[in-house]
């Protein structure tokens, strides 16, 4: 297009020969042309000449004209509006003067409008300082309100606290003089205020007015604890608590009334609790159950310091004095409320120690529980707990003291350890600490008297004069029996509430009862007497242990077990050789174990006499152990056992001898004279169905 445009241009503008300025033509330079067409692309102008193709000067003088022409018409337009101009500058002048004026008054306006600020700002601080002046005066005003409020006494409260009851409003108005007091004391600036000078003097009399009242009406509550009909743990805590601001008000205004106070309520309750616990203690005394008399249960040698049981017949066929049984409930009951004697004593009911320690401790427990709570409550002093059951504590000591050196009972001693450990636990959970120093003090009796108590039982059974208890009888002896269940009654404590120190104890106790059965057993002649007194007093022991609960893997049940073990295989040896003493001693002699060969070659006669002498005694040989068995053993399951081991041993014996006679030279001729092997197993089953 623009290729097209320049051919054109020159057509129009460079071609004509008849130009004035063909000479100049040449100079010409047409570079940047079609920059210029492309920005005249949008031009009308030259977009017309380029459509129409008109000469450059027609074009020119077409121009020329048409600006004259128009001109022309515009010096006759501004002629025809001369007059509109002329009017206009006269409107233009007028109104620059009416501009003028509103200058000027704009001006004024401008300096009153400064004036009017000057003033304003005047203003906002004389307001600001009267603001300022109102908020100090608001202050004060408060401030002496308060302080107006704070030192005068209404004269109602004054009434109040000079000749009301003491009650609910009097307490609120103890509080208010109570503020009243704090007020005048905190600041010394209030002190040095001449008002205060008038008015402190007034609130002291009222206060010693306060004081002497409030004194009297607690001293007259506290009369109230000493009534023997009153309950009163009810009257603490329904009572007395409503008046606990009584006694802050005392402890904060004057110490030593509050004091006395504090003295009083302690003498009050020391006596009332003294006199309390030493006729709960005599009842319970009443109610005490005699386990065994010290006469029957021990003679006590002062010289020597240990327990000898004594021999008669009562101890022998009475229920063991060492015994557990149902004592044990005692630590299932420890919740329990305490007794009360006058219901017991109306059923004619009777206890053991270990009920009446229990009742005593709870009642202290509870007792002591409650008035800990109370006093710290109350007073906000829980040092005034050890003084206010000072006496009660010296009571139950004082009736420990006669107890405990006569209580030979290490059951009961055990159980009493086992409760107190009960109560230090509860106290504990229930984090109560007023109990602990009291309670850490009766363990610390209980515990040295029981081991005093079982040193005595074990110097006992080391020292015994075996002489003087030894009885030609193969059953149980009784004594063992006594010390059986004490150890099982120890135990049976030690697996539940016990600790290592006791277990130690009863491995001593148990040695010490092995080596007194062991010195009872001597005393008889023949082994096998010796061997079925141990049987019989094992099993005893052990049947003793398992009744109290003991399982197999305790130490005091698996000891005596393997005595009981031992013993069985000696015992088994000396019944066979009563009985088949030919068979066992020349099997003993000949036969060796291995069944195979001689320890040395029998002579033939020898192991026929042999042979022929158990071919014909040995069912009524069978028969006389049997009874023997039987009649001896205490227990028939023991006998039993003991029965099973010796025919079975027996047995072994027998087929030892069978098997060697198949190996001496000619024995085949005796075995029309043996008792085949089924026949004697036939004989011991059944002997087995009859046991």
């Amino acid at each position: 297009m623009h290729a097209v445009t320049r051919r054109r241009f020159e057509e129009l503008f460079g071609s004509n020969s008849d130009s004035d300025d063909d000479a100049a033509s040449d100079d010409i330079s047409l570079d940047g042309l079609d920059e210029e067409l492309n920005g005249g692309e949008n031009d009308y102008e030259v977009a017309y000449i380029l459509a129409t193709g008109i000469k450059q000067k027609d074009y020119i003088r077409g121009l020329d004209y048409s600006m004259r022409l128009n001109e022309q018409n515009y010096i006759k337009d501004y002629i025809g509006e001369n007059d509109n101009f002329l009017l206009l500058h006269a409107k233009i002048e007028d109104c620059d003067l009416v501009f003028t004026e509103i200058a000027s008054i704009l001006s004024e306006f401008e300096a009153e409008i400064g004036l009017l600020s000057s003033e304003i700002r005047n203003l906002r601080e004389g307001s600001t300082a009267i603001g300022m002046k109102l908020r100090n005066r608001k202050v004060l005003e408060a401030r002496l309100a308060k302080f107006i409020e704070e030192i005068v006494a209404s004269p109602r409260m004054v009434d109040t606290i000079i000749d009301g009851e003491v009650n609910e409003e009097y307490l609120k108005n103890l509080e208010v003089l109570s503020k009243k007091l704090k007020f005048v004391e905190v600041d010394l600036m209030i002190n040095a205020s001449m008002a205060l000078k008038d008015v402190k003097p007034e609130l002291e009399r009222l206060k010693q007015k306060a004081v002497a009242k409030a004194s009297q009406f607690i001293i007259e509550m506290f009369k109230g604890l000493t009534n023997s009909n009153s309950n009163i743990q009810i009257m603490q805590e329904n009572v007395l608590l409503k008046y606990k601001y009584v006694i802050t008000f005392l402890k904060e205004h004057d110490r030593g009334t509050y004091n006395n106070i504090c003295k009083g309520y302690v003498d009050t309750r020391n006596k009332v609790l003294r006199m309390q616990f030493s006729v709960y203690i005599k009842a319970l005394e009443r109610l005490q159950l005699q386990i065994a008399k010290s006469s029957e249960l021990c003679n006590f040698d002062t010289t020597s310091n240990y327990f000898s049981l004594k021999k008669d017949e009562q101890l022998k066929i009475r229920s063991s004095i060492f015994s557990l049984g149902d004592r044990l409930e005692i630590l299932k009951e420890t919740d329990h409320p305490a007794l009360i004697p006058d219901i017991s004593e109306a059923n004619s009911l009777k206890y053991p120690y270990e009920v009446i320690f229990r009742s005593l401790q709870k009642l202290m427990m509870d007792t002591a529980s409650s008035e800990y709570l109370f006093v710290e409550a109350f007073f906000e002093d829980g040092s005034l707990f050890s003084e206010v059951f000072s006496d009660s504590f010296s009571v139950i000591n004082e009736h420990l003291d006669h107890i405990l050196p006569n209580c030979c009972d290490a059951i009961c001693l055990m159980l009493m350890i086992c409760i107190t450990r009960n109560y230090q636990v509860k106290i504990y959970s229930r984090q109560i600490p007023c109990l602990n120093s009291y309670l850490d003090k009766v363990f610390m009796r209980l515990w040295p008297r029981f081991k005093a108590v079982l040193d005595m039982h074990l110097h006992s059974l080391r020292n015994f004069d075996v002489k003087t208890i030894w009885e030609n009888d193969l059953h149980p002896h009784y004594i063992i029996r006594c010390y059986a269940e004490l150890i099982a009654s120890l135990g049976q404590l030690n697996c539940e509430y016990g600790d290592n120190q006791l277990g130690i104890n009863l491995e001593r106790l148990q040695l010490e009862l092995d080596g007194l059965l062991v010195r009872l057993a001597i005393k008889f002649r023949r082994l096998k007497l010796q061997n079925l007194f141990l049987l019989n007093n094992y099993d005893m022991i052990i049947g003793i242990l398992k009744e109290a609960g003991m399982g197999s893997d305790e130490k005091e049940l698996a000891y005596f077990g393997d005595k009981l073990e031992c013993n069985m295989i000696s015992f088994v040896e000396e019944l066979l050789r009563d009985h088949f003493g030919g068979l066992i001693n020349f099997v003993k002699s000949y036969v060796s174990e291995d069944l195979i060969s001689y320890k040395t070659q029998p002579a033939l006669s020898n192991v026929e006499i042999v042979i022929k002498d158990f071919a014909t005694k040995w069912k009524a040989s069978l028969e006389v152990m049997h009874k023997e068995v039987i009649t001896s053993c205490s227990n028939l399951l023991c006998g039993m056992e003991i029965l099973r081991a010796a025919m079975a041993q027996l047995l072994n014996y027998y087929n030892r001898l069978s098997e060697c006679v198949k190996l001496i030279p000619g024995g085949s001729a005796l075995n029309k004279n043996l008792v085949s092997i089924s026949s004697i197993s036939y004989e011991i089953r059944k002997y087995s169905r009859i046991l």
